[in-house]
């Protein structure tokens, strides 16, 4: 059974969902750094991708008004976000300064 997104970002385990586009190039550049940052954190987050032509309803939610746009949630609250393209060292400080 599929999760609903609310189920998704409402643990207790830090989530950072990339809301992305397959039409968008700076979200195919963010592809890599996510996997960087992804092995670098290990599991202190879980990463996500939602395609926000395909779920336009979360990303009406979110006012996502441009992708790339990483939200980072625990407990269903927004720790942190972000749009646009960042460097995976940019990432990480800004998630681990929002986890301490």
């Amino acid at each position: 059974m599929k999760a609903s997104f609310s189920e998704l970002i409402s643990g207790e385990q830090p989530v950072l969902v990339d809301f992305t586009a397959a039409w968008c190039g700076p979200c195919k550049m963010l592809a890599p750094i996510l996997e960087e940052v992804a092995g670098k954190l290990g599991n202190d987050v879980r990463i996500i991708k939602i395609d926000v032509d395909q779920n336009p309803a979360v990303a009406g939610r979110y006012q996502i008004r441009g992708v790339p746009t990483l939200i980072l949630f625990r407990r269903g609250e927004i720790l942190w976000r972000q749009s646009g393209v960042q460097s995976a060292h940019a990432l990480e400080q800004a998630i681990r300064g929002v986890l301490v």
